[in-house]
């Protein structure tokens, strides 16, 4: 296949809508494929398994057309009202009727939801057993992707044994150059390409819905704010913090509007546009330039999860997404390709402490960071102040840099992944059983300390 054809297949795959965080929407997803399954009258039970990653991931965070948080709403809405053939926006249209019977549903007992001891990080399991027979599904490797369908007894879908990337050409893409990429898209005509500005339209519309009100953490609002205040100028790093912000705080709130994702993640979709929103708001640029701009910034953050795995300890918006805007906005400031590769040098240098602790309404302040790092990487960058090599986890090429930053993830990241969701386990149970006040005395009194 054309490196051409290749790039443009990619971004058609990897760009796409969704409606809600794409953990707790796979599980909806895998409900609404397994209900449909079987034509029954009552349901005996439902049982859920995902991996940790799911979890930890769709455990805080706001779900579409509800007021509610986590996998166990979202499953039970997946069955009440999703339609599988909406693929990642399975939750839109949902009803106030099917939200509350989406409740009862849960109240009834007959659904239970657990962590599975799985290697794969993108993994749902559901298993219905009904009045007429039992079925099941799996998605695997990716959100919108089943592996395994089974209704009655009768397998209709198996690709388990098959590699979790379904489409190995792709790999080619991943083994060449950033910068061969980068020249094979601007020399991509613009019919073939223009789809890109879709992601600009969404994601922008969601970002100012997040800063009319306060929504969820209120990260964007407060920036706006600020600048009203005085407080902050309305440059471009601020706007591009602001604008990111806001529209994750609408996002994890569970507001009801779809993003445009990026490598199966809505966060990362927004990451990955809006500071480069930011850009175009400022300075003028063509529509053939924007569209190029977004394709740089997706396969970017594509190129670098291939890497790190599309669920990570490591926070993906702080170091693929925020890259791949910091690339985008580098090269339309007209950046050599000596100095692209600093942004990445920069970025990855700056960012490759951030961790993954869930999607959560505090994702918005973590967006905003990696929206400000992209900014920076990429000033710092046309003016030549970039990592040298051998800083840490920085090497001689970008290349080997993410291979660095891959290692990190997979070896080095491992058990911070088990700590993190033992944490976040932990603080919940805690929650749930009324232990909200801090145990207070192991703590020292200011007037028990003697001079």
């Amino acid at each position: 296949m054309k490196l051409k054809n290749l790039i443009v297949q990619t971004l058609r795959e990897e760009v796409v809508p969704a409606m809600g965080c794409t953990e707790p929407v796979a599980v909806a997803l895998a409900m609404a494929k397994a209900k449909e399954l079987i034509t029954f009258n009552y349901i005996e039970s439902a049982e859920v398994f995902v991996s940790p990653n799911i979890y930890k991931n769709g455990l805080s965070v706001g779900i579409p057309n509800t007021k509610e948080v986590g996998l166990y709403i979202a499953a039970a809405l997946g069955f009440m009202g999703g339609e599988s053939e909406k693929g990642l926006r399975v939750l839109d249209g949902i009803s106030e009727a099917q939200v509350q019977l989406a409740k009862e549903f849960l109240h009834s007992g007959k659904l239970c939801l657990e962590i599975k001891n799985t290697e794969h990080k993108i993994y749902v399991e559901v298993k219905l057993i009904t009045d007429k027979g039992n079925c099941s599904v799996i998605i695997s490797g990716k959100h919108n992707r089943f592996v395994y369908i089974e209704s009655e007894g009768e397998i209709l879908l198996d690709l388990r044994k098959e590699d979790t990337n379904s489409n190995k050409g792709k790999n080619i893409l991943y083994n060449l150059k950033i910068r061969e990429i980068i020249r094979e898209i601007e020399n991509i005509p613009h019919k073939d390409i223009g789809f890109m500005l879709e992601g600009i339209v969404m994601n922008e519309a969601i970002a100012r819905l997040g800063l009319e009100e306060k929504m969820g953490m209120g990260v964007g609002f407060g920036l706006k704010k600020s600048i009203e205040q005085g407080l902050l100028s309305e440059d471009l790093m601020t706007s591009a913090m602001m604008l990111t912000a806001a529209a994750s705080d609408a996002r994890m709130s569970g507001v009801n509007l779809s993003v445009m994702s990026s490598n199966g993640s809505g966060n990362n979709g927004l990451t990955a546009i809006l500071p480069i929103v930011a850009y175009k708001n400022k300075f003028k640029i063509t529509d053939e330039k924007l569209a190029k701009a977004v394709a740089i910034s997706h396969i970017v953050n594509s190129y670098i999860k291939h890497y790190i795995g599309r669920l990570s300890a490591l926070c993906a918006c702080g170091v693929a997404a925020g890259t791949g805007a910091g690339v985008a906005i580098a090269w339309l400031m007209g950046a050599t390709e000596n100095q692209i590769d600093g942004v990445i040098k920069n970025t990855l240098a700056n960012t490759s402490g951030m961790i993954c602790d869930g999607a959560k309404e505090g994702c918005a302040i973590k967006l905003s960071t990696s929206a400000s790092v992209a900014v920076q990487s990429a000033v710092l960058a046309i003016n030549d102040a970039i990592v040298p090599a051998r800083n840490g986890v920085v090497a001689e090429t970008v290349e080997d840099t993410i291979l660095n930053l891959g290692v990190l993830s997979s070896e080095g990241m491992s058990i911070a992944d088990e700590v993190i969701l033992k944490t976040m386990k932990k603080m919940q149970a805690e929650y749930k059983a009324g232990v909200v006040q801090r145990n207070t005395e192991k703590y020292l009194r200011k007037e028990d300390i003697i001079a």
